[in-house]
């Protein structure tokens, strides 16, 4: 296995299990949030596939977008199986941009984040779109213990 392919399946297992807990989360809800501050389970899903499409975006780009017209904007929510509908072909995607890269890729191509404070080698910024989704799954799964919904368990 190289290092392509244990990209891609940090990606599918980050994704499975964030599915896990995004489709346990009972319908009544997906509107809940711990404050007033906060995102809504819903809208937290809708933020980490709306990103993962902004960071294929910038790393296609090889840095950030100045201009981003998110395909996913004004969609009503309305369930996590819409939401994962939607966001499906842009995922696709974004899975065959990652197989086209070379192992060397992952070290010579720059992503320039300057904006955000940093510019990161591609394999690194790989890593970290994985970890913003797996970042937000630990944050949905405190927003059930805090809410006293029963939490799937993740680790199989």
């Amino acid at each position: 296995m190289n290092s392509i392919d244990l990209i891609i399946l940090n990606f599918n297992e980050v994704r499975r299990r964030s599915i896990g807990v995004w489709t346990s989360i009972p319908k009544e809800k997906l509107q809940w949030k711990p404050d007033d501050e906060a995102m809504n389970c819903i809208e937290m899903i809708r933020h980490v596939l709306e990103s993962e499409h902004y960071y294929h975006l910038a790393i296609k780009n090889r840095g950030s977008l100045s201009v981003f017209d998110s395909p996913f904007e004004n969609r009503p929510f309305t369930s996590v199986k819409a939401e994962l509908e939607f966001a499906e072909p842009y995922r696709n995607e974004f899975i065959d941009t990652i197989k086209s890269f070379t192992e060397e890729d992952l070290a010579i191509i720059k992503i320039d984040r300057s904006d955000s404070g940093y510019i990161r080698d591609l394999g690194d910024m790989l890593l970290r779109v994985a970890y913003h989704e797996s970042v937000h799954t630990g944050q949905l799964l405190d927003y059930l213990r805090t809410a006293g919904v029963p939490r799937i368990r993740i680790w199989d």
